[in-house]
């Protein structure tokens, strides 16, 4: 046996394993957040498996390791700094998804920084492994859930079966089916591209057939899910109703995730090949003799790792929840204002500083019109305006509707705005025109709205923020849709100066 095989890996995994938990302590709440995402999404649950998925890949590279000298690399420093404050700016502005984003950054940036560039492209794979356990795309779930209804549809009709389609929403002959987030197949594919590159790493060499085995792992559940919607409706229908329901529908649907699986791989073995033979631990690249080992580089980046945790508790102090007054623009001439909410909805807004829900009738043929505002003021965690928590359905599905066509641009008196339909199971239909008021302007953009926030967080300039949203009732008659969106363009084009004019004298106000 030779010197070189007595080198035990564990001064780097420990060297490593003590880079980790530096970051996890200074950066604890992100941390935490993730977990907590991990443990009560069924999306984003295959996350709990990806640590220890990373350390099973790091331990199978220990003899490699075990070869190497530590050499932090300089590098790391001008990358741990702008990570650091990618984090800060996304704390600042409670963007959550890039302050997950930047904090796996920061973890994966600990391999080159405590153990050089050779050990970080010994565990290359490993590093960017962690970022399957990023809970993203959410983003994606309107685009899932139209191709699914489409899909659904035509297969249908393709097949026979009566059905009429009302953007996510169809009705067969027997029942009505609409499809839902958990239809999306968002779940099947964070878990299919989750296996996939574990899958395509064990089993290929060549960078090739890992891509074209990852691009199978993202198209075979999107299909598979298309496919699995529309054989849940076809045996409702089918059966009339006592098959692919309730608990069989979840069943079903694993089951089938299942069989997506075995799909994938049965498709990847077609071009498995055989990893080449590894030169023995002694052979393995070392780091050349009286190569300095900057160790001074190690508090530099703890230093610099540490410093945007301390930044955002100096520039970002804890507000103290409180609670602005809105008052209800007065009624213009031929419109009353009235007490009641008609339609039994509330869009499910939280974290505001202020609500507002006010109902209008017109005089001259008593149709109505609800306006609600949840208005925001100086934004923190918890208590901003464009968040994953805010939206006009909630999320556990407590309200009795549905939504049949959402966030798509349209014009509401001369001004640029999103239009979501809503259907309830009587037959109801709402279409509500919703925007947000900065102190800028009018807005409609997510985005935008966080750059604006981000802009006078770093200015010091008021956050007053508003998300509006006007709606009126309708039922699937000829003309219905068209009704409620008169009565609500005459709403706006009477009362929008005076609600401008409402949330300008709130802006600043405690």
């Amino acid at each position: 046996m030779s010197v070189d095989d007595k080198r035990s890996p564990w001064p780097m995994l420990l060297a490593l394993g003590a880079g980790l938990a530096w970051i996890v302590a200074w950066y604890w709440p992100t941390a935490s957040q993730i977990a907590g995402i991990w443990l009560r999404s069924d999306t984003y649950a295959h996350g709990l498996a990806v640590l220890p998925v990373c350390a099973w890949l790091v331990w199978r590279k220990r003899a490699r390791l075990a070869m190497l000298t530590p050499l932090p690399a300089l590098w790391t420093v001008p990358a741990v700094a702008l990570a650091g404050g990618a984090w800060l700016l996304a704390r600042l502005v409670s963007v959550d998804g890039v302050a997950h984003f930047a904090l796996i950054a920061l973890l994966a940036l600990s391999v080159p920084a405590m153990l050089g560039t050779r050990a970080g492209r010994v565990l290359l794979f490993p590093t960017l492994f962690l970022f399957f356990g990023l809970p993203a795309g959410e983003f994606m779930l309107p685009v899932l859930m139209h191709y699914t209804a489409e899909f659904t549809v035509f297969a249908l009709r393709l097949t026979g079966v009566p059905v009429y389609q009302e953007g996510l929403f169809f009705i067969v002959p027997n029942g009505s089916w609409s499809v839902v987030e958990a239809c999306s197949g968002l779940r099947y594919l964070a878990a299919s591209l989750f296996v996939g590159a574990l899958y395509a790493y064990l089993n290929y060499v060549s960078l090739k057939r890992r891509l074209l085995f990852m691009l199978v792992a993202l198209v075979v559940p999107i299909v598979a899910n298309w496919l699995r919607a529309y054989l849940i409706v076809l045996l409702g229908y089918l059966s009339d109703n006592r098959l692919a329901a309730g608990v069989d529908h979840l069943i079903y649907g694993w089951l089938f995730f299942g069989v997506v699986i075995v799909l994938m791989f049965w498709i990847g073995g077609f071009w498995h090949e055989e990893a080449p033979a590894q030169p023995p631990p002694a052979a393995s690249v070392q780091a050349l003799p009286g190569t300095p080992h900057r160790l001074y580089l190690l508090p530099v980046l703890a230093v610099v790792s540490a410093s945007f945790p301390v930044l955002e508790r100096v520039i970002d102090p804890p507000v103290e929840p409180f609670v602005l007054s809105l008052q209800a623009p007065p009624a213009a001439p031929g419109w009353q204002a009235v007490g009641g909410e008609p339609f039994g909805y509330l869009p499910d807004y939280s974290g505001h500083r202020g609500e507002l829900l006010q109902t209008y009738r017109r005089d001259r043929d008593g149709e109505q019109v609800v306006l609600y505002i949840a208005y925001y003021a100086r934004q923190r965690e918890d208590y901003e305006m464009v968040a994953w928590h805010n939206r006009l359905l909630a999320r556990d599905g407590g309200q009795a509707w549905l939504m049949i066509a959402g966030r798509r641009p349209a014009v509401l008196a001369a001004q640029r705005v999103l239009h979501t339909r809503l259907r309830r199971e009587d037959g109801l239909r709402l279409s509500v025109w919703h925007w947000y008021w900065t102190n800028r302007s009018r807005i409609t953009s997510d985005v935008l709205a966080k750059v604006y926030l981000g802009l006078d967080r770093l200015t010091g300039q008021p956050d007053d923020a508003a998300f509006v949203a006007v709606y009126a009732g309708y039922r699937d008659d000829v003309g219905g849709m068209a009704r409620a969106h008169e009565v609500a363009e005459a709403f706006v084009q009477a009362h929008g100066d005076a609600l401008d004019r409402l949330l300008g004298e709130v802006q600043g106000h405690e």
